[in-house]
């Protein structure tokens, strides 16, 4: 049930918002009618309309929160008499992605877009993204508390909205989040990325001609399919190269690798899908030592190129150093970390360990993982830099 309820979210939000205007309200009141099916339902049964049901609810839960204003209470009932028909009762109408634009407005920060998403589009509540986020229920409340002002302050409507390409970044945003936790004791939050996954797939519902949407699905699905690898059974990290590769998951490569190869020769090509292109290619390695990395690199110079940024560059190092050996890497590091953004990043010095100890500098290497682990704040993460650190010892 929690599922329906999360796919429907959306569209009842979008059905509300579409016929009286003001997300701020429209919003609290879908909170409060998924409350009362989340509670109602498993008592009384399934309406035979979950859709519709919620959207009465809501709609008359939304006149009732304005209802102290006389005034104002007359203006919202003749709206509702005069709107046209509701659109959850017309075949084909699916505000969801409106939805996805209007959380993903310009105005907002993007911890704001993220936060708006996963509660207006996800349907989480307040609590469980605080969960997921590792902060106080209080302060995410007031931070989508003020990015509901902030859309309203900015004069946005269902019409004016965010572009897809905000959308996906925050997708993609969320979905790091849950693969690679950037802090606390757990590796993945496995709630954050399956969420991010479940919205993806709802996103190209809407736009499935979208290469980037499309590929950026594609690559959700290849990273997550080697998750049941990534951690020992003490939570300790494995790299890529260690892992078990029996424990991936065959039939998510599977349709990730089938998505990434239809978009590719029929859409304009985009980041989302380069990446999902270097994902397939590890995913299709039986063995680490099988993995082409000429391949790989030729997709990073094309992702380099048309979407260049730190953690691209770094990662294409790697591949430089896998192709051309590791002193081509280290030269290449050497000038890519007096990038701002990559100076003192203990991905650097991690990029630079590794390479060190496959050009046999064990000592400098242990260094550099040590000096890794302490600039990281993941506790899996500073595990294994340490680990690595000791067996160089």
């Amino acid at each position: 049930m929690n599922t329906l309820l999360r796919d429907l979210a959306p569209q009842v939000l979008g059905a509300l918002v579409r016929k009286f205007g003001d997300f701020d309200t429209c919003e609290d009141a879908v909170q409060e009618a998924l409350l009362a099916a989340s509670v109602q339902w498993p008592e009384q049964g399934m309406p035979e309309n979950p859709k519709s049901w919620l959207i009465t609810v809501a709609s008359r839960r939304r006149i009732e929160l304005l209802r102290s204003d006389t005034a104002r209470q007359r203006r919202e009932e003749t709206v509702a008499a005069t709107a046209p028909a509701d659109p959850a009762l017309v075949p084909g109408v699916d505000d969801s992605l409106t939805l996805f634009l209007l959380c993903c407005h310009p105005s907002l920060t993007e911890a704001s877009q993220v936060a708006l998403t996963l509660r207006a589009v996800g349907g989480l509540t307040t609590a469980e993204i605080a969960r997921a986020y590792l902060v106080p229920e209080a302060t995410l409340a007031q931070r989508i508390s003020r990015a509901k002002q902030k859309i309203k302050a900015a004069g946005a409507s269902f019409h004016v909205a965010g572009d897809v390409e905000a959308v996906l970044k925050v997708l993609y945003l969320i979905f790091n989040e849950g693969y690679t936790a950037s802090s606390g004791e757990s590796l993945h939050r496995v709630e954050l990325s399956s969420e991010a996954i479940r919205l993806a797939r709802q996103l190209r519902a809407q736009l499935p001609d979208n290469g980037e949407v499309t590929g950026l699905l594609a690559l959700m699905l290849l990273t997550d399919a080697r998750r049941p690898a990534r951690t020992r059974n003490d939570g300790a990290l494995v790299p890529l190269t260690d892992q078990d590769r029996t424990l991936w998951d065959a039939a998510t490569i599977n349709e990730g690798v089938a998505l990434i190869s239809s978009t590719l020769s029929t859409s304009e090509l985009g980041p989302y899908q380069v990446q999902a292109a270097i994902a397939a290619v590890h995913s299709e390695a039986h063995k680490a030592e099988d993995t082409d990395w000429p391949q790989i690199l030729a997709l990073y110079d094309v992702l380099d190129r048309i979407a260049p940024g730190p953690m691209v560059t770094l990662n294409r190092i790697v591949a430089v150093a896998m192709v051309h050996g590791p002193a081509a890497g280290l030269a290449q590091l050497s000038t890519a970390e007096q990038d701002p953004a990559l100076a003192g990043h203990h991905r650097v010095h991690a990029v630079r360990a590794h390479l060190l100890d496959l050009d046999g500098d064990s000592d400098n290497a242990r260094a550099e993982y040590e000096l890794a682990a302490r600039r990281t704040l993941s506790l899996p993460e500073q595990r294994y830099l340490r680990s690595r650190a000791e067996g160089l010892a």
